[in-house]
């Protein structure tokens, strides 16, 4: 293709040149001479190319991440449940939930608008959508529920998230020292911090599906 271009663009030249006289003898001066010398010089060079924009970081890992997230929160729940740690069933219907991410920027306040004209689906139909915002509200939960939890197969699935979309982030931290569970509104609210974290994890996986796709 280079080739093509070249040749293409030293016919042009040529053309130039027997216009303007160069090599015959029947050119109209000096003046015009260099002139034409010189455009057929810049016809000869190859043309510069486009810059590209810059590639989008693909957020793959951080995909894989989210479900895995997902997962490691369900299979918690599924395990106290076994094991009978908490000493009820801990089922929605049994607590309230509690969002210890609230006051603070979280993946709902960051991934979806607060206009009603927005409809029924704002995250997808607000103009206006940050997706640097929307990721660092992810992030934000990601820290919440870290400090939180206790789960070691949780917070190493947490851990492997926050990593993912923050590379130069600190790897694996010591987890949290286990609170003794010893009255029963500890394991009410355990229970309930327990299934907001299995919502929000639903929540941040589906915002990664669209996050993947834009």
């Amino acid at each position: 293709m280079e080739k093509r271009s070249t040749s293409r663009g030293r016919g042009s030249a040529a053309s130039i040149a027997r216009g303007t006289g160069i090599g015959t003898g029947t050119g109209t001066g000096r003046g015009s001479g260099r002139w034409a010398l010189l455009a057929a010089l810049c016809l000869a060079l190859p043309l510069p190319v486009p810059a590209l924009p810059p590639p989008v970081r693909s957020l793959v890992p951080e995909l894989r991440r989210s479900r895995a997230l997902l997962e490691a929160a369900r299979a918690s729940l599924l395990s106290l449940k076994e094991r009978g740690t908490l000493g009820f069933e801990c089922t929605l219907e049994e607590v309230d939930l509690e969002d210890i991410t609230k006051d603070r920027i979280n993946t709902l306040k960051a991934c979806t608008s607060e206009d009603p004209r927005t409809g029924n689906c704002p995250v997808l139909e607000s103009p206006a959508f940050d997706k640097h915002k929307c990721l660092q509200g992810i992030y934000e939960d990601l820290k919440a529920y870290r400090a939180e939890l206790s789960d070691q197969k949780v917070l190493t699935s947490i851990d492997e998230m926050m990593k993912a979309m923050q590379p130069g982030s600190p790897g694996a931290l010591q987890p949290p020292p286990s609170a003794a569970l010893s009255s029963f509104k500890d394991r009410m609210r355990l229970c309930g911090v327990l299934h907001a974290f299995r919502i929000r994890a639903v929540t941040i996986d589906r915002m990664m599906n669209y996050l993947s796709a834009l």
